[in-house]
């Protein structure tokens, strides 16, 4: 039954992972330098293209940027693991069938996860204000 268990939990978080996985990689780039205009480095294209057409400012904001989506996915699958506590402490309560240290550990599940759930929700709006305000 554990196994089961870890095996459901380890496909989630493959799939939450895939979801959330960044799509930058994925961004085409111009072939050539005669496709880019001077609007590219000024306009809002993804940094992928900024680099390929040269701009200077794509490759002073990549760093940040990097950061920002790697920090942002951990904490969407962290955010995905907290709900999934959250449906499997509201399976064991449900099933608990009146017995009271089934009970408590299921009540001890949801309040966790819910902590977890605002911890993570807390990061994503911390981590997503101090990478605005850096240079």
């Amino acid at each position: 039954m554990k196994s089961k268990i870890i095996k459901t939990i380890t496909t989630c978080l493959a799939a939450a992972f895939l979801a959330f996985a960044p799509m930058a990689a994925f961004t085409p780039t111009p072939a050539f330098a005669d496709q880019c205009s001077p609007q590219v480095c000024s306009g809002n294209y993804p940094d992928s293209v900024k680099a390929g057409c040269g701009c200077s400012q794509a490759n002073k904001d990549r760093l940040p940027g990097v950061i920002q989506i790697i920090l942002n996915s951990i904490i969407a699958i962290l955010g995905t693991v907290a709900v999934i506590y959250v449906i499997v402490g509201g399976v064991n309560y449900i099933t608990s069938n009146g017995d009271t240290g089934k009970l408590e550990k299921a009540k001890k599940t949801i309040l966790y996860a819910v902590i977890g759930l605002v911890v993570a929700a807390l990061a994503f709006a911390i981590v997503n204000w101090v990478i605005s305000i850096l240079p």
